[in-house]
């Protein structure tokens, strides 16, 4: 099996979809469905499909690779993005953050 794509309800699709594709800067796939845009995210994509959101208490996280976890928040930040600050391991830097609906995700250079 492979990967296709996550799939993130939500009922702010429009919010969502300028943060993933305008904050994120992730392409969109282009479709002509209502309530469903779907975003190029490496091997497999990002899709919002409208309806109520409901993360569970511990749900999904959605961690996207960065050469430099600090360089890359920065200009996510810049754009709107709210992330927390970034931490060194021995092994890793990472930095969490969340997506309009509160989802979260996170970039590493794991």
């Amino acid at each position: 099996m492979k990967l296709a794509r996550v799939i993130l309800f939500t009922g702010q699709i429009e919010a969502m979809s300028k943060f993933y594709g305008d904050v994120l800067g992730l392409k969109k796939i282009v479709t002509n469905e209502t309530g469903w845009q779907e975003f190029a995210a490496g091997g497999a994509r990002i899709a919002l499909h409208s309806g109520p959101s409901s993360p569970g208490r511990k749900g999904p996280k959605i961690v996207f690779h960065a050469k430099d976890v600090a360089a890359l928040r920065e200009t996510l930040v810049a754009r709107g993005a709210s992330f927390g600050k970034v931490r060194q391991g021995e092994m890793f830097c990472l930095c969490d953050g969340k997506d309009p609906d509160g989802n979260p995700i996170q970039l590493s250079d794991r």
